[in-house]
C-alpha cells in the first residue's frame, strides 16, 4: 500500500504515514480476527485441547505481535528502504515484469468484475449452490480421529482355539515369524507367547528407518495381512499402533455391547452383529471376545460309592492336585544347592480327560482302586470369558477396516446396525481408538462455530454494523468448499488436523473481505462513490495485496505437503486444507464479496442525504454587521464577490516554512492543524474552517 503511494509521486516518508493510516483499521480487524480464531481452541478440553492448546496460544500471540509490527516497524522500514522511481534509480527487470503482470491482472479483473456485477442474481445463485455443496461434501467425506501415521512398527495379535495348549500357540507364532522375516523392510521381529493366557500371543515387526525403505507401513501391512490370515493354526491380526496417545491399544474398532441379560442372549446378539460386519465387506478382520467354545470337564463323584470304600472328598482332591497341579511340595539338596520338588504325572499320562478315571486312589482298607469306580467324566462348553463394562454384562467386537475405509465409516455402520437389530435392554459403547473418535471427533466442530460467532461479534463491534461482518464472512463457505474438494477426493479425511485447518481458514479468508469492504466504505464516505462504484474500485486496488497474501500462505504450505517421515500425514492434512481452501476461496471471494456488498452494504450517500434533510435549518449569524452565508455554495459565491474577505495588500515574501518540504497532502494537514490551533478570530477563523470544509483530499490523505 505504501509502495502504491510512492508510485504516484509521494515522498517515501509521507507515503509511509499515509499508507499506514489507510490500513490501520484493516490491520486491527485482521489481527483481532486471527487471534479470536485461535483463542477458543485453547479452551477445548480432552485430548484435542491437550494436543492443540500450545499451538493455539503460540499462533494467537504471534499474530498479535505481527499486528503491532505491521503498524509500527513496517512503515518505518518502508520509509527508509523503498525509493521512488527516477532516471538514476530505475527498478530491475523483475520488478518491471511483476508490475506489468499485476497491472494486466488488475485490468482483466476489473472487466470481469464489471460484467459479473451486471448479473448479480447469478452470482448469488452460484453462492447458494456452493454452500449446499459444501454441506453435502462434509457429510460424505470420510471421517476419523487422526490420520494413520507411519511409526515404523507393526503389531500382530495372535489368538488360538480354547482347547489349544502352549505348543499349539508356539507353532502359530513360529509361522508368523517366518512370514515377517520375508519382508524386505523388516529390521527386527519379535514374538511373545502367552499374553494373558496360553491361548493368546503378541508379535511385531520393526521396520527400517524411513530413508532406508521405499514403502510405507500401509503398503507393508497390505502385503502382510493376507499371508497372516492364511495361517491355519491361529487367528492373527496385523495392525499399526494408534496415531494419538491415550488409547488402550488393540484394533482401531472396538464395539462394546452391554446388557443386563444373561451371556447366552448377549452372545446371540453379538454373533448377529459380527455376521453383518463380515458380510458388509468393510472389515478386513473381525473377532469377538465372547464365544461359547471353551471346553470344560465336569468330574462327578458318586458319594455313596466313595463312602462305602472309605474315600473322602479331600482324598480325591489332594490326589488329583498332586498328580496334575504341578505344585511345589518340598526342597531337596544336591551338591550344596537346593531344588524344588514339583510332583506331576508325565505329559503322556495327562493328554486327555480319560486319564482322570484311570488314576488310582487308596481306600480305607489300603487297597488302590481306579477313580472310575467312584467318579464319571463329562464334557460341557462354557463361554471363554465373562466380562463386564460399566457394571453390565458385556461383549466386544474388534475389527480392522479395509485400507481406504475409516474408523468413522465403521462406527456409523455399527451404530446403524445396533439401531436396527438390538433387542430391548441392549446398548452399546466403544473402547480404544473408537472411543476417542466418538468423544473427540466433533469437538472442533463446536469450536469452529464458536470461533465464527466470536469473529462476527468482533467485526460488528469494530465496524459498528452487523452488515459489514456478514459481507466479510459471506465468502467463508467458498473456502470450506475448496478445502473439502481434496478431502472428498480421498487425499485426506475429516480429522482433528483438517478441522484445525478449517478453523484457520476463517481468519485467513476474512482478511480479503476486510481489505475490500473497509476501503469501499471509505470511498463512499470520502469520495461520494455509490456502492457498486466503490466496491469495484476497492476490489481493483486491493487485488494485489489479496493475491500476494494468498500466494504467500499457499507457498508456506508446500513444506507440509511434501513432508516425509514421522508426523508427515498430519502435516499433509493441515497443508492441503489451507492451500486448497485459500486458493479456491480467494477466487470466489474476489467476485462473491463485491456482489453481496452491492446488496447489503450501507449506502452512505443516501444516509448522509437523509441526515441533512432531518437536520433543522440554522438561522444566519451576523458578525460585525455582516450576514454569514447559509450554505457552502453561498459562501463560495460571496468569497468570489469579495463580500466575506476585505481587500488585503499583496503578501510580503515569507521565509521558508519548515513544512515547505512536505507534499501537498501533508501540507494540507499542517495548515488545517495550524488554523484550528491558532487564536485567530473573526473572518480568518471562519475562512480557515470554510476552506477545510471545501477541501476534498484523496482517501490516503484523509
Amino acid at each position: 500500500n505504501i509502495h502504491r503511494h510512492i508510485e504516484r509521486g509521494t515522498r517515501p516518508f509521507d507515503a509511509a504515514i499515509l499508507g499506514a493510516r489507510e490500513i490501520l483499521y484493516p490491520i486491527i480487524a485482521m489481527t483481532t480476527t486471527l487471534a479470536a480464531v485461535y483463542a477458543p481452541i485453547a479452551f477445548v478440553s480432552g485430548l484435542t485441547g491437550v494436543l492443540f492448546r500450545e499451538f493455539a496460544l503460540t499462533l494467537a500471540g504471534a499474530v498479535i505481535v505481527s499486528g503491532v509490527i505491521a503498524v509500527t516497524l513496517s512503515p518505518m522500514m518502508c520509509s527508509k528502504l523503498l525509493k521512488a522511481e527516477n532516471e538514476h534509480d530505475k527498478p530491475g527487470w523483475l520488478t518491471r515484469h511483476l508490475d506489468r503482470l499485476f497491472e494486466g491482472l488488475k485490468r482483466r479483473y476489473q472487466r470481469r468484475l464489471n460484467r459479473t456485477l451486471n448479473y448479480r442474481p447469478v452470482t448469488l445463485l452460484v453462492l447458494a449452490g456452493v454452500i449446499a455443496a459444501t454441506g453435502l461434501m462434509y457429510m460424505t467425506t470420510q471421517k476419523e480421529l487422526a490420520p494413520e501415521e507411519d511409526q515404523g512398527i507393526l503389531f500382530t495379535f495372535v489368538k488360538t482355539p480354547q482347547y489349544a495348549n502352549l505348543d499349539y500357540l508356539e507353532e502359530a507364532t513360529q509361522q508368523i515369524y517366518r512370514v515377517f522375516s520375508t519382508v524386505p523392510e523388516k529390521d527386527h521381529v519379535f514374538a511373545i507367547n502367552g499374553m494373558g493366557d496360553v491361548h493368546q500371543g503378541f508379535a511385531g515387526v520393526l521396520l527400517k528407518p524411513w530413508d532406508e525403505r521405499t514403502r510405507n507401513h500401509k503398503a507393508v501391512l497390505q502385503e502382510l495381512q493376507p499371508k497372516i490370515a492364511g495361517i491355519a493354526p491361529a487367528l492373527a491380526l496385523v495392525f499399526s499402533p494408534p496415531a494419538l496417545p491415550g488409547s488402550t491399544g488393540g484394533p482401531p474398532v472396538q464395539f462394546v455391547i452391554t446388557t443386563t441379560r444373561d451371556f447366552r442372549q448377549l452372545a446371540d446378539v453379538l454373533a448377529d452383529v459380527e455376521k453383518s460386519a463380515r458380510e458388509s465387506g468393510m472389515f478386513i478382520f473381525s473377532d469377538s471376545d465372547l464365544r461359547f467354545e471353551t471346553p470344560q470337564i465336569e468330574f462327578k463323584i458318586d458319594h455313596d460309592k466313595a463312602n462305602r470304600l472309605g474315600i473322602s472328598m479331600a482324598d480325591i482332591g489332594n490326589s488329583l492336585a498332586t498328580l496334575l497341579g504341578g505344585n511345589y511340595v518340598n526342597l531337596f539338596d544336591l551338591y550344596g544347592r537346593s531344588y524344588q520338588v514339583i510332583p506331576q504325572v508325565p505329559r503322556e499320562f495327562r493328554l486327555n480327560e480319560d486319564w482322570l478315571t484311570r488314576y488310582q486312589i487308596r481306600t480305607s482298607s489300603g487297597m488302590l482302586v481306579p477313580l472310575s469306580n467312584v467318579a464319571t467324566v463329562t464334557k460341557v462348553v462354557q463361554p471363554n470369558a465373562l466380562t463386564n463394562f460399566q457394571q453390565l454384562n458385556s461383549a466386544t467386537l474388534s475389527a480392522v477396516p479395509f485400507p481406504g475405509r475409516t474408523v468413522g465409516e465403521a462406527i456409523d455402520f455399527l451404530k446403524k446396525k445396533a439401531a436396527e437389530s438390538f433387542p430391548e435392554g441392549f446398548t452399546y459403547d466403544f473402547q480404544g481408538e473408537s472411543r476417542q473418535f466418538v468423544q473427540e471427533g466433533d469437538t472442533l466442530v463446536y469450536t469452529f462455530v464458536f470461533a465464527l460467532v466470536i469473529i462476527f461479534l468482533v467485526l460488528a463491534a469494530q465496524y459498528e454494523s452487523f452488515r459489514d461482518p456478514l459481507i466479510i464472512l459471506i465468502a467463508l463457505p467458498t473456502s470450506m468448499f475448496g478445502a473439502l474438494i481434496p478431502l472428498n477426493a480421498g487425499l485426506a479425511t475429516v480429522n482433528i488436523y483438517t478441522q484445525i485447518g478449517l478453523v484457520t481458514l476463517i481468519g485467513l479468508i476474512s482478511k480479503h473481505g476486510i481489505l475490500m469492504v473497509d476501503f469501499a466504505n471509505k470511498l463512499q464516505e470520502e469520495q461520494g462513490y455509490g456502492r457498486r462504484e466503490a466496491i469495484e474500485h476497492a476490489a481493483a486496488i486491493r487485488l494485489r495485496p489479496i493475491l500476494m497474501t494468498t500466494a504467500a500462505m499457499v507457498v508456506a504450505m508446500v513444506p507440509l505437503l511434501i513432508a516425509k517421515g514421522a508426523g508427515a500425514a498430519s502435516r499433509f492434512d493441515i497443508g492441503v486444507v489451507i492451500a486448497a481452501g485459500m486458493t479456491i476461496g480467494t477466487m470466489f471471494t474476489l467476485f462473491v464479496t463485491p456482489a453481496v456488498y452491492t446488496f447489503l452494504a450501507r449506502d452512505h450517500q443516501k444516509a448522509m442525504a437523509r441526515a441533512r434533510a432531518e437536520t433543522p435549518a440554522v438561522a444566519p449569524v451576523s458578525f460585525r454587521g455582516e450576514v454569514l452565508a447559509e450554505t457552502l455554495e453561498e459562501a463560495d459565491a460571496e468569497a468570489k464577490a469579495g463580500l466575506l474577505f476585505p481587500a488585503e495588500p499583496e503578501p510580503e515574501p515569507q521565509r521558508e516554512h519548515p513544512d515547505d518540504h512536505l507534499s501537498p497532502e501533508a501540507r494540507g494537514f499542517s495548515s488545517a492543524a495550524s488554523a484550528s490551533s491558532s487564536g485567530a478570530h473573526g473572518p480568518e477563523r471562519r475562512a480557515a474552517k470554510r476552506q477545510s470544509r471545501r477541501r476534498r483530499f484523496p482517501p490516503a490523505a484523509e
